[in-house]
Order: structure tokens, then C-alpha cells, then sequence
């Protein structure tokens, strides 16, 4: 197994060259526009860039540990292009291995033939399969929520479709003999705690034995055709895909079944949770009276135009993408007059489950000026976003409201 290493070795590596640039001016409140990204009225401090090889200038929500979003015009391809898509990480990244295909995986617990298997047999035993499937932040859209929430603030960046190419966890569960008493998983990688100690993990959750049978649910090693990327999880991950992506370890070392609910870093107090009872917001809440998150929420963002976008055509032509969770998009409307009335939009089937599902819209504004464009999505289910982010819980997880971006019609 690599060794993992601490910020300072990390950096050495994955992290070379990452440095974080701030923009000169940020998105004014609401009611004043931009021009294709500049502000009309300077304002005071702008977001946190991203500055690493390889990757776009995603926006920078904290640095230990790294991690970014991808601005809502950076979400417009079909298949997220490795530059673009976000990153999360718990802990530290530890160091790139000298022979990715030596790397080992444990499997072990609740199983009749445990096992340890390098993923350079991994990737021969077993068939070799590729899905374009989400990936979000369970966190994602926690910004929204007011009052604040703990955490990172992300917006609709936290997530990305991209292709995925592994081997399905049940074969390789099936492999090991899942026993009767097999409950729940538990996922450890090689990412060493924040405090650098190497033997204490920075994370590890699971899922129900079910959701890792799921035909979908794969160990992957690589991303849009190329080898895993080490920022990424590379040279092997879990994708858990529709639920949180903390559920989706990476640098995978070990999945532990287990006869019970899985009880690792990430599993416990508030973490990853929704209150059953709906609480105050801002109030303490009981961990006790929590629910875990699994399946994320239906959510519709646009890509096109850009927030705070000066136009000078009345006729809007817009795209976006669309998704939710464990099941597919019904429909997106798309409203101009702050929700008075809606029109719907197109939606694309998607070209497998747990792909996002692209949407188009165009709509005729009936005079120049500033304008608010709003969409929402509604999934098989009938389950639509809110108009705000609710059910408030201490660390942010299901906002959903509606999108909205602003534009200025200049003719």
C-alpha cells in the first residue's frame, strides 16, 4: 500500500503548483446585473480561483482541506471534462503510488472468502464496465440556507457527470461471498487525517448492502477514458452514484460488511444527517432525532447564460442540466416573472441511470432591462425544488430551491 503522506508532501505532488488567486470584484446583491461577468458597480472582494495544473479555475471554498465548485457556465457539457469537474476532499491527499496497479484493496467482515486483490487484478478478473453518472457534494446547495449552516459553502458546483470506467462492488462482493448477516459496508482510503496522522482515517462511510449490489454502484479507475486522476481518488474509488458523495470513498484501501449500520468517521452525530423533526433553524437540533442522507435531491441548474450575463437579444435561448437523486427527471419549467408563470422546458432522456439529463429552453422578454430567470425540476416521483432552501439542519445538507440567475437585456 503507498504511503500517504502530509500536506507538505502532498503539495509535492497532486497539489504542485496549486495556488489560490482572488478575483478583483464578486456578484452584486440581487437587482443589480452584470456584464458578462464584470460588475457594472465594483464591489469589494470576489471569489477565491483555483489555480492548479490541470484543472480550470474552479472556485475555492477552503484549502485544508482542498476543496472547489464549478461555476454554473463551467457545467455545460454533456460529460464534465476532468478540468472542470469539482474537487472534495476530508483529509489530506496522500502520495501518488509508483505502481498504480500494485494497489491493494481489502476486502474483509461479513464475507465466507476475504480478500485482498490488487487493482491490476481487479481490472482482469472482473468485467469492465462505463457509466456517465453523477457525482455531488452532499453538502451541495448548503449556501443557500439561511441562517448559514456549517460547512463549506457550496452553491451548484459541488457536482459533475462524468464516465466512469470499473468493475461493478458486486461482483466483487459475490466474489467474496457476501454472508446473511451482511448489513451495511464500511469504506477506507488512503487519505491521511487532517492532523497528518497516517493511522487515523479522515473519513469512512458505507451504505446498505443493497445500495451496493446496485448494478451501478462501481469501483472505478478511470474518468472520461483516461487513468483516475490522483485528485480525483486515482488510481481507485468507489462511485456510489445518486447518494452523497461522501458515500464514494476515495483512494479506496478497504470495504469492511458489516452486521450493522456502519459507525466509521462521517457516520455519526450530525454528519451526513437530516433531521427527522423539522427543528428551528439556527437552533442545536438532536443527533438523536436524525435520519442519514442517502439519494440527494432533484435539482435543476443553468449553464447557459451565465449569472449576471448582458445580452443583446430579447429572444433567450437557454441549456442547463438536470437531476435527482435515485430516479429520473420528470420535468424543468422555466419562469421570467419571479414565478407568476412558468413554461416548460425540454428534457433529454438521460443516456444511462444516475446520468444528469440536459434541458433547453427559449423564451421571448418582452423589453430590454433586468430580468430574473428561474428554473425548477420535478422528478418521476412528482417531488419539485422549493422556492428556498428548507428543512434547515446544523450542517446544511438537501438545499434544493429553485435556480435563478440574473441577465440584462440591453435592447
Amino acid at each position: 500500500m503507498p504511503k500517504s503522506g502530509t500536506l507538505k508532501a502532498s503539495r509535492r505532488n497532486v497539489l504542485k503548483g496549486v495556488g489560490i488567486a482572488t478575483v478583483g470584484a464578486s456578484l452584486p446583491p440581487a437587482g443589480v446585473a452584470l456584464a458578462q461577468g464584470t460588475p457594472i458597480a465594483p464591489a469589494a472582494k470576489g471569489p477565491k480561483l483555483l489555480e492548479m495544473e490541470g484543472k480550470a479555475k474552479l472556485i475555492v471554498l477552503g484549502d485544508k482541506p482542498l476543496n472547489a465548485e464549478t461555476p454554473a457556465e463551467m457545467t455545460d457539457d454533456d460529460v464534465t471534462p476532468i478540468d472542470k469537474f469539482f474537487i472534495r476532499n476530508n483529509g489530506l491527499v496522500p502520495d501518488a503510488p509508483a505502481d498504480a496497479k500494485a494497489w491493494k484493496i481489502k476486502i474483509d467482515g461479513e464475507v465466507d472468502k476475504p480478500m485482498e486483490i490488487t487493482l491490476g487484478d481487479l481490472m482482469s478478473r472482473f468485467p469492465n464496465v462505463s457509466y456517465k453518472m453523477m457525482l455531488e457534494c452532499g453538502g451541495n446547495g448548503r449556501s443557500f440556507f439561511s441562517p448559514e449552516a456549517r460547512g463549506n459553502q457550496w452553491t451548484n458546483g459541488g457536482a459533475g457527470c462524468a464516465e466512469w470506467t470499473g468493475v461493478r462492488l458486486a461482483d466483487v462482493l459475490k466474489a467474496a461471498g457476501v454472508k446473511p448477516s451482511a448489513v451495511y459496508t464500511g469504506h477506507y482510503g488512503a487519505d491521511p487525517h487532517l492532523s497528518g496522522d497516517t493511522t487515523k482515517p479522515s473519513i469512512s462511510r458505507g451504505v446498505p448492502i443493497a445500495k451496493a449490489m446496485e448494478p451501478h454502484t462501481l469501483i472505478v479507475f478511470k474518468m472520461n477514458g483516461k487513468d483516475l486522476p490522483l485528485i480525483h481518488g486515482g488510481p481507485v474509488r468507489l462511485i456510489v452514484p445518486g447518494w452523497a458523495g461522501s458515500t464514494s470513498t476515495k483512494w479506496l484501501t478497504r470495504i469492511w460488511v458489516r452486521d450493522k449500520e456502519h459507525d466509521g468517521p462521517g457516520m455519526g452525530g450530525f454528519s451526513y444527517r437530516l433531521a427527522k423533526t423539522p427543528i428551528v433553524p439556527g437552533s442545536k437540533g438532536d443527533e438523536k432525532d436524525t435520519v442519514i442522507l442517502e439519494a440527494m435531491p432533484v435539482r435543476a441548474v443553468i449553464s447557459f447564460p451565465a449569472d449576471g450575463a448582458k445580452l443583446a437579444s430579447r429572444k433567450l435561448d437557454l441549456r442547463g442540466h438536470a437531476w435527482a437523486g435515485e430516479t429520473e427527471v420528470k420535468s424543468v419549467d422555466i419562469s421570467t416573472d419571479y414565478g407568476v408563470t412558468w413554461k416548460p422546458a425540454k428534457v433529454d432522456a438521460p443516456p444511462n441511470k444516475y446520468a444528469w439529463q440536459r434541458f433547453t429552453a427559449s423564451v421571448d422578454l418582452p423589453s430590454a432591462g433586468y430580468y430574473e430567470v428561474w428554473a425548477k425540476a420535478t422528478d418521476a416521483k412528482g417531488v419539485t425544488q422549493p422556492f428556498v432552501a428548507g428543512n434547515w439542519n446544523p450542517q446544511g445538507y438537501g438545499g434544493n430551491p429553485i435556480n435563478r440567475i440574473r441577465v440584462l437585456i440591453a435592447s
